[in-house]
């Protein structure tokens, strides 16, 4: 019988019917939401808070439409209001971290410290190994003074993020007022990238120590954090430290920290612009200069080093140049082999040693020949300053009577060394 009922035309008609008013439907409330998602983001990119009120008159069901409100009244500084959209959303969503988050924001910016912890502990309870809820918790945690909470939730934000790492390391150093030892203690540091930034803000904040133990308990790393690191030592004047990194990245073995010898003073090795640190160090851009190793005639070893001249270059910038470490008060000789082919100019070059601290001349030695001359051995003796821990070594030119002040030519330069005298 039942068959037979909807085997009338009328019943098939009435069915056919409630299909398209539900397809109807359908495609109307989407359409409604699709328009809706629009001017929710229209009205955050804008702050126009009558566009989100459109947004939540055309989905009123929808969490996203309530957020868009409470970001735009928040712009207007209206957080009692911009809270009650939030509570709305969360109402309408509440297992999302990202609104419960969001809230405890507002409420924290409103003075409500109280709804704004509780907020955060439900952004947690959705999202506990999330590093954004804890890391917002622990800040109030730390502010209503509730250390142990706070630093536990930081500690777990930081190693769910690394990216926050640096951040939670210079809030302990702050926190502990420059105490690196307290900061151990405050910030677990159990992987590489925990280590590495730890010694990446020690050695910024001139511990030097702290920066060692840090970067050898995260074991092996790459060429350009070590690079980095050396820079960052070198740059808070942390010589003996960076000359401990640099030196184990080359296999250089020196007695104690404070080697007595130039590196690669006979040029054997290859030059390269980007070395620096206690390599031969050569600018680039060098005006009307060229260096380059050279095979031809070298005093000692196969290659030293070839200065070519061709115009006006600038007195007094290092042409090369190598950082070295010495001991404060003593007194020291540097050696060294030069020929010059067919050099003219009013400012001849020389060799001179600079304290790497405080930029002052130590000692230089005599202008190299003009003209064309054969291999000669050069010395020429310094001493270092009570509080001298490093120089640099460096190739220069005499300055001019006038300027311009050009120079053509070629020098070659070979087999430096340097002695401590008693």
């Amino acid at each position: 019988m039942d068959a037979k009922i909807f085997n009338r035309a009328p019943a098939r008609l009435l069915l056919l019917l409630v299909a398209i008013g539900l397809c109807v439907w359908v495609v109307s409330s989407a359409a409604r939401l699709g328009l809706s998602r629009l001017f929710v983001k229209y009205s955050v990119a804008t702050g126009n808070q009558m566009v989100a009120d459109k947004a939540i008159e055309m989905s009123p069901r929808d969490a996203d439409a309530y957020r868009a409100r409470a970001a735009v009244l928040a712009l207007s500084q209206s957080l009692g209001d911009s809270a009650g959209a939030m509570e709305r959303a969360v109402s309408l969503r509440t297992a999302d971290y990202s609104l419960w988050l969001e809230l405890g924001l507002i409420r924290d910016q409103m003075g409500d410290t109280t709804g704004a912890l509780a907020a955060f502990d439900e952004a947690v309870k959705h999202a506990p190994f999330y590093a954004l809820p804890r890391w917002q918790r622990g800040n109030l945690l730390l502010r209503l003074g509730q250390y142990d909470a706070a630093f536990n939730d930081l500690n777990q934000a930081a190693q769910s993020n690394p990216e926050l790492m640096p951040s939670f390391i210079d809030l302990a150093w702050n926190l502990s007022r420059g105490d690196a030892k307290v900061v151990q203690q405050m910030v677990r540091v159990n992987s590489k990238t925990a280590h590495t930034a730890m010694a990446r803000f020690f050695a910024n904040h001139g511990k030097p120590q702290e920066a060692m133990f840090e970067f050898q308990a995260a074991g092996t790393s790459d060429d350009v954090t070590r690079r980095e690191l050396i820079n960052q030592l070198l740059n808070k004047k942390n010589f003996a430290e960076a000359y401990q990194l640099w030196s184990g990245a080359k296999g250089v073995t020196t007695a104690g920290d404070r080697p007595q010898k130039i590196f690669d003073g006979g040029f054997e090795s290859t030059l390269s612009f980007d070395e620096g640190a206690f390599n031969w160090r050569i600018p680039r851009g060098l005006q009307a200069t060229a260096v380059s190793l050279d095979s031809s005639q070298p005093h000692t070893g196969t290659k030293d080093l070839r200065i070519e001249f061709a115009g006006d270059s600038n007195p007094g910038i290092d042409l090369v140049s190598q950082l070295l470490l010495v001991e404060p008060g003593r007194h020291y000789k540097i050696n060294f082999a030069a020929r010059s082919q067919e050099i003219v100019t009013g400012g001849l070059p020389i060799i001179t040693v600079t304290d790497a601290s405080a930029n002052k001349r130590l000692g230089q030695s005599l202008p190299l020949a003009k003209g064309s001359t054969n291999w000669n051995v050069i010395s020429f003796e310094f001493t270092s300053q009570p509080t001298t821990n490093a120089v640099v070594l460096s190739v220069q030119r005499e300055g001019c009577n006038a300027a311009p002040c050009p120079i053509f030519g070629v020098i070659s330069l070979d087999s430096f060394s340097i002695e401590q005298l008693k």
